[in-house]
């Protein structure tokens, strides 16, 4: 099969705005400031980890993934088809058991060879180690992975129960050495990669460098360096006057004129309704929150997107066209509220939307339109904003102790293509990132993660109505649209894996 990097450019979708940015510098101190054969990127916000086993992570992902480290299968987001990676075959040999043959003649940037072997202690680091593993709890929460080497290039894996979806499932496990820290995450971590870590100053920038080792075809670029403005305009301004290549997570209104381009994401908005506390545990007041949230609004004024109801986007296996976004309806909202505040429930309770800076673009100005439509409502609401590791703390299990009632404002990217990705970690009881969950939901959820085809299809289908209707642990906002900006140095098509996983291969010289 053909590998993501080989195939044809098309032609990008550029979106032009009104605002136009001077001539002058904006990057600050410490400017990329590198030659021409270092690809420059700049960022939202630093990367938290690049821990390989948190590469799902999507911070994390977009640099760590198919850049530094590379999985034994990747899948195509444009046709949705599984490809060879590491792995150049698979076969199920039993309903619990899958053989892999790899490839051949790869070596990891520290010189050692890669084989089953490595590849066997790497599923085991990142879904059975005491490093709790971002990709374990997303990924296989409740799956049961064994791995052996059966030879060099042979590598058999074996679950506890049926796993119809196996070889995607591992195509989220970024394969490491033996040598690597089974106990502890790694900040420089070694893959096989195309690019190798080579200097991180925290606070400051991220170098990789051309790895001349690696098996595939070499990059176009000898290097990368990484550096982060967490506003949208500065990242704009620096494409745009030839201080970076490229800029992600921008704005329409960013400035980044004839060199911006548009393109679909698998991002979902939400907010995640901790249902545990009052007044939240009472699901009249869930429900208030998504009648009170002008969806709408949002998409036309605040960030780009197409209003949602569910946490995946279409041509995601399990994708249900019947759950449509809530509807606008502040008066049905305030009705809930007074019903709920009736019977006793604490509605004057100050709930806190625990924001994260930087999660897209205008994030706090998104946040504080939600704010406005609750309080409207008849709730006590405020907002705190926090940066990427302090909210990490609110959106992974265990969640902190002695908080209040709380929304936390989050972003899903569904980019394996199947709902197991999120039911289970989203909203199963236990899920890694779940916040209340019921029993007939997780019941609901393992029926459809063994089934296969139109079964599995349905079976998500359904699952996700009886979230909506019965359960109701978030508010949905929309799926995101994406806005990068392109230096004419560069030609590289973004696609709906763009914001997870950015691969540096995928981006080459114009001239």
């Amino acid at each position: 099969m053909a590998r993501r990097r080989e195939r044809a450019w098309s032609a990008f979708t550029c979106v032009g705005v009104l605002l136009t940015v001077s001539g002058c510098s904006v990057a600050g101190a410490d400017p990329i400031g590198e030659g021409p054969d270092t690809l420059r990127i700049v960022l939202p916000e630093e990367p938290p980890t690049l821990e390989p086993c948190d590469a799902s992570l999507t911070a994390t992902g977009r640099v760590t993934r198919a850049n530094i480290t590379e999985a034994l299968t990747e899948r195509d987001p444009s046709t949705g088809r599984l490809e060879q990676a590491l792995a150049t075959k698979w076969t199920r040999t039993s309903p619990t058991s899958w053989t892999f043959t790899l490839r051949e003649g790869v070596t990891f940037h520290d010189g050692s060879p890669f084989t089953a072997e490595a590849a066997a202690f790497s599923i085991k680091r990142a879904t059975d180690s005491d490093i709790e593993c971002n990709v374990d709890g997303y990924i296989f929460a409740d799956t049961e992975v064994t791995a052996k080497a059966v030879d060099a290039t042979t590598l058999e894996v074996s679950t506890r129960k049926p796993d119809p979806i196996l070889p995607l499932r591992l195509s989220f496990v970024e394969i490491v050495p033996t040598s690597t820290d089974p106990g502890a995450r790694v900040r420089k971590p070694i893959g096989t990669g195309p690019y190798r870590v080579d200097e991180w100053s925290q606070g400051r920038f991220l170098r990789l460098k051309r790895f001349s080792g690696y098996w595939g075809e070499a990059p176009d670029f000898a290097a990368a360096k990484y550096v982060w403005r967490a506003e949208g305009s500065v990242r704009a301004a620096m494409v745009t006057n030839n201080e970076a290549d490229v800029a992600i997570g921008l704005a329409p209104e960013d400035g980044a004129g004839d060199r911006a381009v548009e393109y679909v994401t698998n991002e979902v908005s939400y907010l995640r309704i901790d249902a545990t506390k009052a007044p939240l545990d009472d699901i009249r007041i869930r429900r208030a929150i998504n009648y009170a949230i002008d969806r709408e609004g949002l998409v036309t004024a605040v960030f780009a997107g197409r209003t949602s109801g569910q946490l995946v986007s279409k041509g995601v296996t399990g994708y249900n066209p019947r759950v449509r976004p809530w509807a606008y309806d502040p008066e049905r909202a305030r009705k809930l509220v007074a019903e709920a505040r009736a019977d006793g429930v604490p509605t004057d309770t100050a709930i806190t939307i625990i924001g994260r800076n930087g999660i897209y673009p205008k994030a706090a100005e998104a946040m504080e339109v939600v704010q406005d439509g609750l309080l409207k409502a008849g709730l006590n609401v405020k907002i705190k904003m926090l940066d990427v590791n302090a909210w990490l703390e609110y959106l992974l299990r265990p969640f902190p102790r002695g908080t209040g009632p709380t929304l936390l404002q989050a972003q899903h990217g569904n980019q394996a293509g199947d709902a197991a990705f999120t039911m289970g970690q989203i909203y199963g009881s236990k899920g890694a990132q779940s916040s209340y969950g019921t029993r007939e939901l997780d019941d609901s959820i393992a029926k459809a993660q063994l089934a296969s085809g139109d079964e599995r299809q349905k079976a998500f289908a359904d699952a996700f109505a009886q979230q909506n209707d019965e359960v109701v642990r978030d508010a949905v906002m929309a799926n995101m649209t994406g806005i990068l900006a392109l230096s004419p140095n560069v030609r590289y098509r973004p696609d709906s894996a763009t914001n997870d996983e950015m691969r540096l291969a995928d981006m080459r010289r114009a001239d």
